[in-house]
Order: structure tokens, then C-alpha cells, then sequence
């Protein structure tokens, strides 16, 4: 095998650890956790990760079996004109070729992969695994954590591998003292608290609320009454709306339609690590299908989840501790939209939701 390796590489190089690709955004990054699970426990080393997005590193960094993150600024950029692509790839090589997958099944930035002289037979490549129609991608991410590169196939396990589908995201002690400060600063210390994610990345993308062409979106006048409905079911709790700064507007526009006490808007003011933090101390979150939808079920936060276009089956939240998440899906003349979700059939699914009681 070594010798094979010096000669494919043109290198001395090499490197034992696993290296995965995928430049997906905040949800996508939280189910890729299955696949780094998985492949940390089948060579016992940390999972190098090449990724794309500001908030990848501060969700993946110090997790269990991630080890070092490779970030690039864009994958369609030429490469002579993308520094970041450039840093990545003399990264790569310094670091020596290994067992690798690349995880996105458009194949964008897999050149990157070659110039860093990782050899073709040391690659899984996703366009050549399809898996199997309507899986979950948790599913999807197990099954490719079983395929083995052709140069390494057989390599044995060096430990138990676990075939326990789901996501799963681990608090560290500072993140969670730090949380605490920060609750203590805004009044909600000591206090019950419930979520709502309203928003989504697209909500105000290029600066303007979108609503037709946001197929997450839905009304401020619906997620009022579920808030009414929320402070009525439990006035001892403080309902907190989260959310990137862009979604402030949004929030505080859902906040004077409710009319509410204590609604909190946080939007702006969550870190990745507090945010997940946040997740993990609440008793229950309702919000649109998300990135913090998933990084809930990560963290074991029960869950309502409002779908549009996307498809329960392949997208909804997965944690491995296998936490109450209830999905609700709508049409809209035959076709499936958020819009045609109603108030109180949101309403009704948050009263049948298991609440957990917060640490």
C-alpha cells in the first residue's frame, strides 16, 4: 500500500486520517455529522474536513471526530483567481493523500481535489453512489461511510461501528457557561424557554422579504397566533424568536402582531456555538425547515417543523438521541407549499409535542 501511495502521488506524502468534501449550508453541515461519526469510529483518527461557509467551522470545530477544517471562500470562482481555493489545495498537498469523499453530487470543486494530487482509486466520489430512492440523507451519509475507496478496501475497521442512524452535536462546558452569561445579560436566566425560528436563509435574501419566491416562507399574521397560542398554553415561559441580524425585521414585525408578553428577539445576536448552545438548553423549538431545525434534533430539542417544497422523508431532523419531532407539510392547488399549513394546525401539533424540562 505504501508503495502504491508514493507512486499514485508522485509524493512522499501521505496521510492515515479520513478527508471529506462538502460545501453545504448550516443543515446540510449538521447531517454530514453522521457521516464524520461514522468514519472516525472505522479508522479511529479525526475526519479532515474541506468545506465552504462562515458558519462551518464554528459548528464542527472540537465535535468529536472532526479534525481539521479546510475552508474555502468559493468553489465556482476560477482557481487562479481564488485565493482561498489556492491555500486549500497547497494545504492539501502538504498534508499527503489519504482516503477521501467527495460529497457533492454536482461535482462542483472536485478539480480541487485532483490538483491537491489525491489519486482518482483514493476518492469516494457520491455521483457514483446513489443510494437508494426516498432515503433520508442521515441514511444516505451511514451508507457512504461504508464505502470504502478502491485503494482501501481492504482496510479492516479498527473499532465497532455503529449502524445507529442520526445526527448528533456536543455542548462543550464553555459554550455553555457562556450561554448562561449571555441569558443572564437579557433577562432570561433561570427561565423556561421556548423557540420559534421563523426565518430561513431566505427570507430576506438581497437585502428585501422575500415571499413568493421563498418556498420557507410563512406569514407573520400565522406565527403570531401560534405565539398567542404559546403564552396562553404556558405564561410562566419567556418564547424566544431566533434568527440571523437580517431576520430582525422579520421577527419584531411577528412580535407586535402577537402582542405577547415576554417575546424576546434575538435574532443577530446568536453565534453559531451559542445558538446550538441555546438548542440544547430550551424545551421545545418550532421553526421552519432550517439549519437550526437540525442542529435541534442534534442536541435532543423536541421540535415542530413546518415544511414547504421539500420532502419529510429525505430532510426531516434526525438526532441521534431521537428527539419528538413532529413535520407538517400543506398544498396549494395540488402542490406542496408552507402556505397551505394553517395556524391552528400548528397550533394543535405544538400541544401534542413532549416538551422536555430544561437542565
Amino acid at each position: 500500500m505504501d508503495a502504491r501511495m508514493n507512486a499514485t502521488t508522485g509524493s512522499a506524502n501521505r496521510c492515515e486520517r479520513p478527508l471529506v468534501m462538502r460545501c453545504g449550508a448550516f443543515g446540510d453541515m449538521v447531517l454530514l455529522t453522521t457521516l464524520i461519526r461514522r468514519l472516525h469510529a472505522r479508522f479511529g483518527l479525526p475526519v479532515d474536513i474541506v468545506a465552504s461557509g462562515p458558519w462551518t467551522e464554528p459548528l464542527l470545530n472540537g465535535q468529536p471526530g472532526v479534525g481539521e477544517i479546510f475552508l474555502l471562500r468559493s468553489r465556482k470562482t476560477p482557481y487562479w483567481f481564488d485565493r482561498t481555493q489556492q491555500r486549500v489545495v497547497h494545504a492539501l498537498r502538504a498534508r499527503g493523500a489519504g482516503p477521501t469523499w467527495f460529497c457533492d453530487a454536482y461535482g462542483t470543486g472536485r478539480e480541487l481535489l485532483t490538483r491537491a494530487r489525491i489519486p482518482e482509486d483514493f476518492v469516494v466520489d457520491v455521483r457514483r453512489c446513489p443510494g437508494v430512492p426516498g432515503q433520508h440523507f442521515v441514511e444516505y451519509w451511514l451508507y457512504i461511510g461504508s464505502v470504502m475507496p478502491a485503494a482501501f478496501a481492504d482496510r479492516p475497521a479498527v473499532g465497532a461501528i455503529s449502524d445507529e442512524p442520526g445526527c448528533a452535536l456536543e455542548i462543550s462546558d464553555a459554550q455553555r457557561s457562556e450561554l448562561h452569561r449571555w441569558l443572564d445579560r437579557g433577562g432570561l436566566g433561570g427561565r423556561p424557554l421556548l423557540l420559534v425560528q421563523a426565518g430561513s436563509k431566505r427570507t430576506m435574501r438581497g437585502g428585501r422579504r422575500k415571499r413568493r419566491s421563498n418556498t420557507k416562507f410563512w406569514p407573520e399574521e400565522r406565527w403570531a397566533q401560534v405565539i398567542r397560542a404559546m403564552r396562553e398554553d404556558c405564561p410562566q415561559h419567556a418564547i424566544v424568536l431566533t434568527g440571523v441580524s437580517r431576520e430582525r425585521g422579520f421577527n419584531e414585525d411577528i412580535a407586535r402582531l402577537a402582542s405577547a408578553a415576554d417575546v424576546f428577539n434575538v435574532a443577530g445576536d446568536l453565534t453559531v456555538p451559542r445558538l446550538v448552545a441555546l438548542l440544547a438548553h430550551a424545551e421545545a423549538l418550532i421553526s421552519v425547515d432550517s439549519g437550526p431545525a437540525h442542529a435541534a434534533a442534534a442536541v435532543g430539542c423536541p421540535q415542530v417543523v413546518l415544511f414547504g417544497q421539500a420532502d419529510p422523508a429525505l430532510y426531516r431532523p434526525w438526532g441521534l438521541s431521537k428527539p419528538h419531532v413532529i413535520c407538517l407539510t400543506g398544498e396549494v392547488a395540488g402542490t406542496p407549499a408552507i402556505l397551505g399549513i394553517e395556524a391552528h394546525t400548528v397550533i394543535e401539533a405544538w400541544r401534542r409535542l413532549p416538551r422536555r424540562k430544561q437542565p
